[in-house]
């Protein structure tokens, strides 16, 4: 089978850059079906941009890599698109948009426009090899069982990462990446929950509160306990920040004085317990579990302003340290990736290789929750996909 171009992984990247890259386009994935990160992400509505976007939202060793194509394709440009396939959307909070109904819309939209741009959508199928020579690239597949081999000029790789392994996640573009000699970052899981040892928050699983949890950078969002440890937006948004071995510091109540808030009650209510003084500020059972940890005692009025003013600080600065994370089993995404020295940023072609692409998740840009991955995967897709048509020659 001859094509113009090959693309590896019918993702968020994948579909965009095979719906407009032009000429003759096949397009593999191991999966029963396209976009499925697509289809299960935003609690199914799909936080597919955020109106923020700017290079400060994402991780790279290289921070200027991602701003060229996110300059070039900006949320606006796929708002645009899912406007016009009359798809309804919101801003839920934060600049982030979802659909109104689901998000099997954007995957419809996508498969649609690739449908209508002639795209040869190979599913079920996996990739036994990749060569390259003089004539281009070959890949070995297996299609349901049956081998098959594809040739073209092109290849593009959005595998992804290794997150959520259960749908197949793999690390098969770092392995194409350094089998043409370019350089992969460490990868580790990013957007996860936190763990802590056994036990630990067991009493407070399904609490949710507003936090500032910091770890380099400070993220105000919503926090929650769970049986393994910690979650939330705020916890997700920090662990890609956080290293094995350090501490997080989460601040319960952000925008408080919770000095404040104690010092004036103890005149009123000093004979009300600590612990149930805490209940003017915190969930009860969060008060009772800092009671036991902090070894919390005596009645309001007993505590000089010193005494408040440690316990204000511990509650605005309580400092923790995880046991580890979930891993690439919740992950979200996976931070690493594709070095980007090797990689031109207008392109995303290989230097070294100019008709190999790295586009999505496998590159090392990683944004934060929030819808700024999805962006990333329409703009390196559109970068590579303007590329692409501007050199195709087509295959003959």
């Amino acid at each position: 089978m001859d094509f113009d171009t090959i693309i590896l992984g019918a993702g968020a990247a994948g579909l965009m850059c095979a719906a407009h890259a032009g000429g003759r386009v096949l397009l593999v994935d191991h999966a029963k079906r396209p976009g499925e990160k697509i289809r299960i992400s935003g609690g199914g509505r799909c936080n597919f941009t955020n109106t923020d976007t700017g290079p400060a939202n994402f991780l790279s060793e290289n921070q200027h890599f991602c701003k060229s194509a996110l300059a070039r394709y900006t949320p606006w440009d796929f708002v645009s698109l899912v406007s016009e396939h009359g798809i309804a959307w919101h801003e839920k909070t934060l600049g982030q948009l979802f659909c109104d109904d689901s998000a099997k819309q954007i995957v419809a939209m996508l498969t649609g426009l690739c449908e209508a741009a002639g795209v040869r959508l190979a599913l079920e199928t996996s990739v036994e090899r990749v060569d390259h020579g003089p004539e281009g690239f070959t890949v070995a597949l297996t299609e349901r069982g049956r081998p098959l081999s594809a040739r073209a000029p092109n290849l593009v790789v959005a595998t992804g990462g290794k997150s959520i392994p259960k749908m197949g996640a793999t690390g098969l573009g770092y392995d194409i990446a350094r089998q043409f000699g370019l350089a992969v970052t460490d990868t580790r899981p990013g957007l996860v929950p936190l763990t802590f040892p056994e036990g630990r928050f067991a009493g407070l699983s399904g609490l949710s509160l507003p936090a500032r949890v910091t770890t380099g950078h400070a993220f105000d969002e919503a926090l929650l306990f769970t049986h393994r440890g910690l979650s939330g937006p705020s916890i997700l948004q920090a662990s890609s920040y956080w290293r094995e071995g350090e501490e997080i510091e989460v601040n319960l109540l952000p925008g408080a004085t919770p000095f404040d808030t104690l010092r004036a009650a103890r005149p009123k209510v000093g004979r009300r317990s600590l612990v149930r003084s805490l209940d003017m500020l915190l969930p009860a059972r969060l008060s009772d579990h800092l009671g036991e940890a902090w070894g919390l005692s005596g009645n309001l009025a007993d505590q000089s302003d010193r005494a408040l003013q440690a316990l204000s600080d511990r509650l605005t600065a309580w400092r923790l340290t995880p046991s580890g994370s979930e891993g690439y089993r919740t992950a979200e995404v996976t931070l690493g990736g594709v070095a980007t020295d090797g990689l031109d940023s207008k392109t995303m072609a290989a230097k070294s290789l100019p008709q190999l692409y790295f586009i999505g998740e496998c590159v090392d840009v990683t944004g934060w929750l929030g819808g700024y991955n999805f962006q990333w995967a329409w703009a390196s897709a559109m970068a590579a996909a303007g590329a692409l048509r501007a050199g195709d020659t087509g295959a003959g």
